[in-house]
């Protein structure tokens, strides 16, 4: 569909809201048919019910965060399937909630069986993945469609509408500390972090789906929308494997299924749509599509476009607005839709990654991507079995290694060893390794036996 045809088409239904160089492949087409691995979940009709501000507003408005609390509030009140829970304060002391839909919300039956998590805001001048993520709250406690029903009896779905809200009452992508969530999710310096983080532990999400937008660069970095998976190179081969399929041959198709226009994250395009560079998407361990490989779940990073397609879009906000939530919920429901296609394989894949890590010693790589290759002095082919932090250390980074599930062994006059042979074995590595990037200490290097 062109663009302006796409456009034209939004505005008759708009009231459905209302109520390094790489080397050159093939773009993912953007009038692609679908070619999803799974069918997304259908999108329902809006006839009654609740809705949220940017929809009583037909697109033109942000859902307020007072119009958000009333919001969660009453679809707590109202749907036996859904609960939310505070996860934490900001600095600021707004509450951090979590929403959470299925037939069971006792966290330990959640972390035993099949659970997706969306993490919605963490940039607070991101707007559009808080709005799906609302709507999508609001479209799975009320739902009768069979499939959708059938995926909340087996899985959990867990949504964090606003991650840093004190960035969106400010407007800013960093919280009120001026600090960047999507940089903290290793070291855990903010509050915001640490919540995700004793999520993730406790839950144990299978998969981790990160929604956010980001400014376009027209003619080489322009798509309605893009997606990338945990590039790290320590992440399991499946867990990253089965990553890809999601972004390639489930979110993107179906976005592009829409009339939307897709792509990669961090690739610039040639105008015969090949790859000629890639200026973003690294596998830095502390931002959130990476740890969450890292914590044997598969990710994906979506970014809707916040730009006017067109001169329609320029000339009503409310329209690309509309489509810029509209994006963000075609790519939520196309991973709920590879979930209940193949959630035994993904279960499997997430548990094999868990036990292997805790078993096998393996290479741990300190810099690269899946793409690129790290120096030889950045691989240690035969890493530590363990660091040994001594009592200083020990108090100062025990809050942290906890958030992440690390277990530590007493060493005598207060200090501790950190194991590599458990869960989170590439983290201790990650953490404690004096030729870590983003270290949180630098433990004395425990020889294998």
């Amino acid at each position: 569909m062109h663009r302006r045809t796409r456009c034209l088409a939004l505005a008759l239904t708009g009231a459905l809201l209302t109520g390094g160089a790489v080397t050159a492949v093939a773009a993912p087409s953007a009038a692609a048919p679908a070619t999803a691995a799974s069918p997304a979940l259908p999108a329902p009709a809006v006839t009654g019910g609740l809705r949220t501000g940017f929809e009583l507003s037909g697109g033109a408005a942000w859902t307020t965060l007072e119009e958000e609390q009333r919001f969660l509030a009453a679809l707590d009140e109202s749907s036996e399937r859904l609960t939310v829970t505070e996860l934490t304060r900001t600095a600021q002391g707004r509450p951090v909630q979590l929403v959470t839909v299925g037939a069971t919300a006792d966290p330990a039956a959640i972390a035993r069986g099949s659970s997706v998590l969306f993490s919605c805001t963490q940039h607070g001048d991101e707007p559009s993945g808080r709005e799906a993520c609302l709507s999508l709250a609001r479209d799975l406690a009320a739902t009768t469609d069979p499939a959708t029903l059938d995926l909340l009896r087996r899985t959990t779905v867990l949504l964090v509408p606003t991650v840093n809200p004190d960035g969106v009452a400010a407007d800013t992508r960093e919280n009120s500390l001026g600090l960047d969530i999507n940089r903290d999710h290793l070291l855990l310096e903010t509050e915001e972090g640490r919540a995700l983080a004793a999520l993730i532990r406790d839950l144990r999400p299978d998969v981790v789906h990160d929604l956010h937008e980001y400014g376009p660069t027209p003619g080489t970095y322009d798509r309605d929308l893009i997606a990338l998976w945990p590039r790290n190179r320590n992440v399991d081969e499946r867990v990253h494997d089965l990553s890809v399929v999601l972004t390639e041959d489930a979110v993107l198709p179906a976005v592009a299924a829409t009339g939307n226009s897709t792509g990669i994250y961090g690739y610039r395009y040639d105008p015969d749509g090949n790859v000629y560079a890639q200026r973003a998407g690294d596998g830095q361990e502390r931002i959130l599509r990476n740890t969450t490989g890292l914590k044997h779940s598969l990710g994906i990073l979506v970014e809707a476009s916040n730009a006017p397609a067109d001169a329609l879009e320029e000339q009503n906000p409310a329209l690309l607005n509309q489509r810029r939530v509209s994006t963000q919920l075609t790519a939520a429901r196309a991973t709920l839709g590879l979930v209940a296609e193949r959630r035994a394989e993904i279960a499997d894949a997430t548990a094999a990654s868990a036990a292997r890590s805790a078993a096998v010693r393996t290479p741990v790589a300190f810099a690269g991507a899946d793409n690129e290759l790290p120096d030889p002095d950045e691989v240690d082919l035969a890493p530590p079995c363990g660091y040994r932090l001594d009592a200083g250390q020990a108090a100062a980074t025990a809050d942290v290694l906890a958030l992440h599930g690390l277990r530590t062994e007493p060493a005598g006059d207060g200090g501790v060893v950190v194991p590599t042979a458990q869960e989170g074995r590439d983290l201790v590595h990650l953490l404690l390794d004096e030729r870590a990037q983003y270290g949180l200490t630098v433990g004395a290097a425990v020889p294998c036996a």
